[in-house]
């Protein structure tokens, strides 16, 4: 398969897997090392001061929570 759709314009590339923390960790940075990118950080942001008065959290039954899939066991 390699040899037949293996092209300059359409490369496959192949990950090392033995160690399969590094091979993820390889494969991410060269996924990033590929996308043309400039640094975008932002001006420093100059906050107005804080106003008086406490936050009042609404109530938890009114909230919608992504579920918690890796929290701690019961």
């Amino acid at each position: 398969m390699f040899s037949h759709t293996d092209t300059k314009q359409s490369p496959w590339y192949v990950v090392e897997a033995d160690d399969k923390r590094r091979a993820r960790l390889n494969c991410i940075r060269h996924l990033l090392s590929m996308v043309p990118y400039q640094d975008l950080t932002p001006e420093p942001i100059v906050l107005p001061p804080r106003r008086e008065g406490g936050y009042v959290r609404p109530p938890l039954s009114e909230q919608t929570f992504v579920p918690d899939h890796y929290g701690a066991r019961p």
